[in-house]
């Protein structure tokens, strides 16, 4: 089983390329998409169930150069 995580990233001026690039040679992602507003980008990640949530962004995701904050939401099963 995994869980369904959403992260938006906000990146440093001009390199939200490098570092969607990044992203994709790591095939961590399901989904990922440039957006307008306050993040550059969103994804859409499945972490392992049995996975510690945070560990598994900041280990695989947040080391990126690039990357200056993230926001993570978690999803429930609700219907």
């Amino acid at each position: 089983m995994t869980t369904c995580v959403f992260v938006q990233l906000r990146c440093t001026p001009g390199k939200t390329y490098k570092v969607a690039e990044e992203i994709a040679l790591r095939e961590v992602h399901s989904e990922l998409h440039s957006t307008s507003g306050e993040y550059d980008l969103l994804m859409k990640v499945y972490v392992p169930e049995d996975a510690d949530i945070g560990k598994f962004i900041n280990e695989r995701l947040l080391e990126i150069p690039g990357i200056e904050r993230s926001l993570t939401t978690l999803t429930f099963k609700a219907f």
